[in-house]
């Protein structure tokens, strides 16, 4: 059993006019013009009721509130309830009884602004109605939901950009030209690693200096000392020990 339905009133007009209007001799729409409005034949006062999802206009009596027409909406715009072409004041009502017999009536507004509340009423009355069946329809049929997972094979490239101290921005990937291998600089260019002398005694500490000497010599000057390097090396080493000695005990 469903919840039950209450009536609410959607607007009250204190004062409005109803008029009688020819019949339409064709397609054309309805105009204010052609009727007497000098001569409205009742006025009184306008409510609005909303029972669930039916909306329908009554004219009542202002001071008993005794029924004079009532004009049920189901859609708006539409038949039940039709704005005239000239003027925003007055409608065109189609009024039903209780044996569902039917006419149509003129409706006119004194003050604009009282026309205007009245559309706007129409207009959220029905789009309230249009979300409540949308809102119906997607409990009966669920919404599709959206796979947003990663397919097999697929990838994902992202760009990051690093804010550096000074506020300037670097991108994550690297745009300068490639270093040595493994990402280490290359040796400097030019000179010859000279290996360092081996520990000896005293006596022989000269001739490593003179051969690494004589080495080093002939690396830096080439082919200018390469003649009798090999002969002053030889003498070098035989006469060191006694030079040496000497000059240890003269000191």
């Amino acid at each position: 059993m469903g919840e039950p339905e209450y009536e609410s009133v959607v607007l009250v007009k204190q004062e409005v006019f109803v008029y009688k209007i020819p019949p339409r001799q064709s397609n054309r729409s309805y105009r204010a013009a052609d009727w007497n409005l000098l001569d409205p034949i009742w006025t009184g006062r306008l409510r609005m009721v909303a029972k669930g999802r039916s909306l329908c206009v009554k004219l009542e009596d202002k001071t008993n509130g005794t029924l004079f027409a009532n004009c049920p909406i189901e859609s708006y715009p539409g038949v039940a309830i039709e704005a005239v072409s000239d003027s925003s004041r007055y409608f065109v009502l189609r009024i039903q009884d209780g044996n569902g017999r039917t006419a149509f009536i003129g409706l006119g507004f004194g003050d604009r602004s009282d026309s205007f509340d009245m559309n706007v009423a129409l207009q959220d009355h029905f789009k309230w109605v249009k979300n409540e069946e949308k809102i119906e329809k997607e409990k009966v049929e669920p919404k599709q939901q959206l796979d947003l997972g990663f397919k097999e094979g697929e990838t994902i490239k992202i760009n990051m950009k690093i804010t550096k101290k000074d506020g300037s921005e670097a991108s994550s990937r690297l745009t300068g030209k490639k270093t040595g291998a493994g990402g280490l600089l290359p040796p400097p260019p030019g000179g010859n690693k000279i290996s360092p002398p081996q520990a000896s005694s005293p006596s022989h500490q000269p001739a490593a200096t003179s051969t690494a000497a004589g080495a080093g010599g002939q690396t830096e000057w080439g082919e200018f000392t390469s003649a009798g390097v090999q002969s002053t090396t030889a003498d070098a080493a035989a006469a060191t020990p006694s030079k040496t000695n000497a000059n240890w005990v003269q000191f």
